[in-house]
């Protein structure tokens, strides 16, 4: 006899405010980079929940907890005769991994970026994440270089 999971059923919803210090935890999850500065976590995670159209961020919440987020740009390019949305982040907690939110949360900024006319999303990721995304029917059509400008 196998013992299956039951898992809580997850709510994706746009962020608001009050989510800032569980974004951040998240965000520290990350690890990419130097470690996260808050003061300028809090200046950007300001600017992305404001309702600025430039941005799309989705949270996925399990029993009142935020487990995961989506943060997606958009932006008027020259050659693609209208907006296009980049997925910049998708983080899901380590300890809720493997339950698909992170599925979820990609699903929905799709469907967001359909409702916003969006023509393309694209999604730049490390090597280790390309068999996710490709899950989703993305595929690789370009290589992304990348120079940091750091300043102390």
């Amino acid at each position: 006899m196998s013992i299956t999971a039951v898992t809580s059923p997850v709510s994706i919803r746009s962020a608001s405010g009050d989510d800032a210090d569980s974004v951040f935890a998240l965000v520290v999850q990350l690890g990419i980079g130097g470690a996260p500065q808050r003061a300028s976590f809090d200046e950007a995670f300001a600017h992305s929940v404001q309702g600025a159209y430039d941005h799309i961020l989705l949270v996925a919440e399990v029993d009142g907890a935020v487990v995961g987020y989506a943060l997606a740009t958009v932006a008027r390019l020259l050659y693609t005769n209208g907006d296009v949305a980049q997925l910049q982040e998708l983080v899901v907690d380590s300890t809720a991994s493997g339950n698909g939110y992170g599925s979820q949360l990609v699903g929905a900024i799709e469907r967001e970026c359909e409702a916003r006319g969006i023509r393309q999303l694209t999604v730049a990721s490390i090597l280790r994440g390309a068999s996710f995304y490709e899950r989703l029917n993305y595929r690789s059509t370009a290589n992304y270089l990348k120079k940091s400008f750091l300043l102390d």
